[in-house]
């Protein structure tokens, strides 16, 4: 359980930091950033997990989600993790979405993958019990979010745990992998060509058959140049049919970019605070 601290920055009164630590989940070493606001010198406080997307470490969005601010301004954590195992004998692939940058939040049971790519493991139950033992978070007040694969990993996630996760929200996520070029080569890759292995890793599926308890915010832009591989209209139907509580937003003009994660981030952020208050 312990951290070696990487850097600690003063940020809008908090501390925005970077830790490595060796991971028992990906049997190696893992890099995640947290942003504690001022607020906990006095309190514990709640905690929003942003996931990233294909080819991104923890540092893209803690450069360039610009959510240090809002998470200040509500009183709440945000932590960003890795989307990968990453090392010295790691598997890999020269494609940018397989491999390294793009764990796809599954755990692997597929060789080269299973011996370092469990990252459901890591993510839902490591990180969050090591980010508890050093840090003063609100276990009972967790939230989480994502952008493109990472709104993939949120919405599964959330869905699959609602009991762990008050709130969920996603930014252009891949909405129906098992059914796009962004989904079938990386299950495949990781859990098999058994497609009934692949359901518990499919939002719309998963929107389908469970649904969450809480509202669901969804971001998406109208311009995105991967709407083909996110099919976002499925996800959205599948919300209209179960009459899920939420916001399915489409955002005119928009793309894939950070350009786009951040205009939003404020809205997410206050979203998430006003459930985990």
């Amino acid at each position: 359980m312990s951290l070696e601290t990487v850097s600690e920055n003063r940020s809008f009164g908090g501390t925005q930091g970077v830790y490595r630590h060796t991971s028992q989940s990906t049997g190696t070493d893992m890099t995640f950033a947290v942003f504690m606001p001022e607020l906990v010198a006095h309190e514990r406080v709640p905690v929003l997990w942003y996931l990233s997307g294909l080819t991104c470490t923890h540092e893209n969005a803690m450069t360039k989600a610009a959510a240090q601010q809002w998470c200040a301004d509500a009183g709440i954590a945000i932590v960003f993790p890795d989307t990968s195992p990453r090392g010295q004998g790691v598997a890999d692939d020269e494609a940018y979405d397989l491999g390294q940058g793009a764990g796809f939040y599954v755990d692997a049971t597929q060789d080269p993958w299973k011996p370092h790519f469990r990252m459901w493991q890591y993510i839902v139950h490591e990180l969050p019990e090591l980010v508890g033992a050093n840090f003063a978070i609100d276990r009972e007040a967790m939230g989480i979010t994502g952008h493109s694969m990472g709104g993939h990993g949120a919405l599964t996630i959330a869905m699959t745990h609602p009991e762990r996760y008050k709130s969920v929200s996603a930014f252009a996520p891949i909405a129906n992998p098992t059914e796009s070029d962004w989904g079938q080569k990386q299950l495949t890759a990781y859990l098999g060509s058994d497609r009934s292995a692949w359901r518990a890793h499919d939002a719309t599926i998963l929107m389908t058959e469970r649904g969450f308890p809480g509202e669901v915010l969804i971001d998406q832009g109208s311009a995105d140049q991967f709407l083909d591989k996110l099919r976002p209209e499925s996800l959205a139907q599948a919300m209209m049919a179960r009459r899920q509580p939420g916001q399915f937003r489409m955002q005119p003009g928009y793309d894939h970019s950070y350009f786009f994660v951040q205009s939003f981030m404020g809205d997410h952020v206050m979203w998430h605070a006003e459930r985990l208050l």
